[in-house]
C-alpha cells in the first residue's frame, strides 16, 4: 500500500518518537483496563463488606492509576503529534524538491492546481490520518484484547455478548469504509478541478472582464463548486448515518448487560462489583472498535492521498537521451552555447516545433534570435537552461545561465529580496547600479513592496526590475526572451548601451521582434516554421535573406 510505504519512508527517522509513543501509549491503556478491576475489587469486598479503610486504601490506588493513566495519555498525544508534524514536513518538502526539478513537460504532465493540492491538502490528509494512527495503534488494539480478557475474567458465561457487539461493529465499519473509499477518490479530482479552475480565473481575470465573460466563468464555477459540494454531502450523509448506527449498537449491548447480568446476578452466579467491570470492559472493548472507526473515517482518503503523493514523487523527470545530455561544464569553454543539430518535438504534437537547429554562441558576442510568431524562438531560448530536453541532438553549455523570460516573474516581497534571488549576498550598491543600468529610476527605495508576480507594477517597470535581477546576478550567459517588448525605443537603447559593462565578456542571446534593436548583433538568427533559415549580420541579412528583409520592411511600413 502506498500510504504504508509513504509514512515507513519518512517515519523512519523518527523512530525514537514512535517508540516513546508505544511505550507511554502502553502504559496508559493498561491503567485504563486496570482500573474497572479495581472498581469491581472495591464494590465487592469494600462495599459489600462496609470495610471503609480497604475502600480508602483502594480508591487510593485507584486515583494513582489514574494520575499515571492521564500523564502517559497526554506524553502520548504530545510526541505523536510532534512526529506526525514532522513526517507531514518533510513529506511536503520532498514534493516541493521533486517538483522544483521538473521540466516544462514535466508539469504539462501533472497540471499546477493537482501539483498545488497534492503539496497542501493531500500531504495534510495523510499528516493527520498519520497522527491517528500513532495516538490509536497500540491504544486500540490492546484495549479490545484486554478488555476481552479482562471481561472474561469477570464473567465468561457472557462472553457471547462480546461477540456478537463486536462482529456486528466491524460489519458495520466495513460497509462504511466500503461506501467512503471511492467518494474521497472522487473528492480529491473535484478538488483538483475546482483548484485550476479557480487558479485560471484569477490568472485571466482581465481577460474575462476584457470579454464581458465574468456571468459565463461565474457559471463555471458555480458547477463546479456545485459538484463538490454535492459530493461532501454526500459523504455527509454516510457519516450521520454511522454515528447513530455505532451509538444503537453500543446502547443496545449496554442494555443486554443489564438485562442478562440482572438475571445471573439474582441467580447469585456472577457479583454485582464484576457485572459493572464487565460493562466497562465491553464500552472499552467497543470504544477500541470506535477508535478503528475514527481511522477508518480518514483512512480512505488518506490511501487516494498518499497514491497521489507518491505518484509526484516517484515521478522520473523528463531526460535527453544519453547521447543527447549536456556534457559537464568543465568540459565546454566558458561562455559557450553550442547547439547541434537539435530537433525539439512537444509530447504528442505530430511535427517537431524546432528542427536541426545548429548554431554556435562565444563570450563576448550578442547573437540574436528573430522570426514570426510561432517560429520557435521562445522554445529555442528554453532548451539553454534546460527548461526542455531536445528531443534530438546536443546542447552544450559552459559557465552560469540566467535568463529574463518572456513574461517576467516577480516574487511577494521588496525589490532589494528580488534582485538577490541571483546573489543573496549582493550588496545594495551593486543592487542601485543594477537597477540604474536597467534604467529602473522608478525605484526610489530597495524596501519598495512588490506583490506577488510583480503586479503592483507596469509590464515595463517589472521587466526592467527583472534585467535588473539577472544584472546582479552577473552570470556567463545572459539571455533575453523578448525582455524588451514593454519597453519605449529610447529606453531600450539606453538600457543596452548601459548593459554594455555588464556583458562585455559574456554571452548575450536576445529574442527579439524589432529589427532596430538588433541591428548590431555580431550574430542574427532568422527563424522560420522552426528552421534558421538564415544567419549573419544585420548588413549581410539584407543583402542575402529575403525573409529578414520583409520583416524590416513592414516595420519599416508600421513605423512610417
Amino acid at each position: 500500500m502506498e500510504l504504508l510505504r509513504l509514512t515507513g519512508r519518512f517515519g523512519k527517522q523518527y523512530a525514537g518518537h514512535i517508540a516513546a509513543v508505544v511505550v507511554l501509549q502502553l502504559v496508559s491503556t493498561l491503567a485504563t483496563l486496570y482500573l474497572p478491576d479495581l472498581n469491581a475489587d472495591i464494590i465487592n469486598n469494600g462495599v459489600a463488606q462496609a470495610d471503609v479503610p480497604y475502600i480508602r486504601r483502594v480508591g487510593l490506588l485507584m486515583l494513582a492509576v489514574s494520575l499515571a493513566q492521564v500523564a502517559a495519555a497526554v506524553g502520548a498525544v504530545w510526541v505523536a503529534s510532534a512526529a506526525a508534524m514532522k513526517i507531514g514536513r518533510d513529506i511536503r518538502r520532498a514534493v516541493y524538491d521533486n517538483v522544483s526539478r521538473f521540466t516544462s513537460e514535466d508539469m504539462s504532465h501533472f497540471g499546477a492546481a493537482t501539483l498545488t493540492t497534492r503539496a497542501t491538502n493531500d500531504v495534510q490528509q495523510v499528516q493527520m490520518t498519520t497522527l491517528l494512527f500513532f495516538n490509536f495503534m497500540v491504544t486500540a488494539p490492546i484495549m479490545a484484547i484486554g478488555g476481552v480478557i479482562m471481561a472474561l475474567r469477570q464473567d465468561s458465561g457472557m462472553s457471547w455478548l462480546v461477540i456478537v457487539a463486536v462482529v456486528v461493529l466491524a460489519v458495520v465499519v466495513t460497509i462504511i469504509a466500503a461506501l467512503l473509499m471511492p467518494l474521497f477518490r472522487r473528492m480529491q479530482q473535484r478538488l483538483d478541478a475546482i483548484n485550476g479552475l479557480l487558479r485560471e480565473q484569477i490568472a485571466g481575470i482581465r481577460v474575462v472582464r476584457a470579454f464581458g465573460r465574468e456571468e459565463f466563468e461565474s457559471e463555471r464555477f458555480t458547477d463546479a463548486n456545485a459538484a463538490l459540494t454535492k459530493l461532501s454531502l454526500n459523504i455527509g450523509r454516510v457519516f450521520v448515518t454511522m454515528f447513530p448506527v455505532i451509538m444503537l449498537i453500543l446502547n443496545v449491548a449496554t442494555a443486554a448487560v443489564l438485562w442478562f447480568g440482572g438475571h445471573r446476578v439474582d441467580q447469585g452466579l456472577v457479583e454485582v462489583g464484576s457485572l459493572t467491570a464487565f460493562m466497562q470492559y465491553l464500552m472499552q472493548i467497543l470504544m477500541a472498535v470506535m477508535m478503528g472507526v475514527f481511522m477508518l473515517m480518514m483512512l480512505p482518503r488518506a490511501i487516494v492521498c498518499g497514491r497521489r503523493i507518491s505518484e509526484v514523487l516517484a515521478y522520473e523527470h523528463t531526460a535527453p537521451p544519453a547521447e543527447n545530455q549536456q556534457p559537464d561544464a568543465s568540459e565546454v569553454e566558458r561562455g559557450i552555447v553550442e547547439f547541434t543539430d537539435v530537433t525539439y518535438r512537444y509530447p504528442g504534437a505530430e511535427e517537431p516545433v524546432l528542427k536541426d537547429i545548429d548554431f554556435t554562441a562565444r563570450p563576448g558576442t550578442v547573437t540574436a534570435i528573430i522570426g514570426s510568431t510561432g517560429s520557435g524562438k521562445s522554445t529555442l531560448m528554453g532548451l539553454i537552461p534546460q527548461l526542455y530536453y531536445p528531443t534530438s541532438g546536443q546542447v552544450r553549455l559552459g559557465g552560469s545561465v540566467a535568463m529574463v523570460p518572456q513574461k517576467p516573474w516577480l516574487y511577494r516581497g521588496t525589490v532589494a529580496s528580488n534582485l538577490r534571488v541571483g546573489k543573496p549576498d549582493a550588496t545594495d550598491d551593486e543592487i542601485w547600479e543594477a537597477l540604474r543600468t536597467a534604467q529602473a529610476h522608478f525605484v526610489e527605495d530597495l524596501d519598495m513592496p512588490i506583490a506577488q508576480g510583480g503586479s503592483n507594477v507596469s509590464g515595463g517597470q517589472r521587466q526592467r526590475l527583472c534585467i535588473a535581477r539577472m544584472l546582479v546576478a552577473r552570470p556567463d550567459i545572459y539571455l533575453f526572451d523578448d525582455s524588451f517588448s514593454a519597453l519605449d525605443a529610447v529606453t531600450e537603447a539606453k538600457l543596452q548601451e548601459a548593459m554594455t559593462a555588464y556583458t562585455k565578456d559574456a554571452t548575450v542571446l536576445v529574442v527579439a521582434q524589432r529589427v532596430a534593436s538588433i541591428r548590431n548583433a555580431d550574430q542574427i538568427l532568422v527563424m522560420e516554421a522552426g528552421e534558421i533559415v538564415a544567419r549573419g549580420t544585420h548588413e549581410e541579412l539584407m543583402r542575402t535573406s529575403e525573409t529578414y528583409r520583409e520583416i524590416e520592411a513592414s516595420q519599416k511600413a508600421v513605423t512610417a
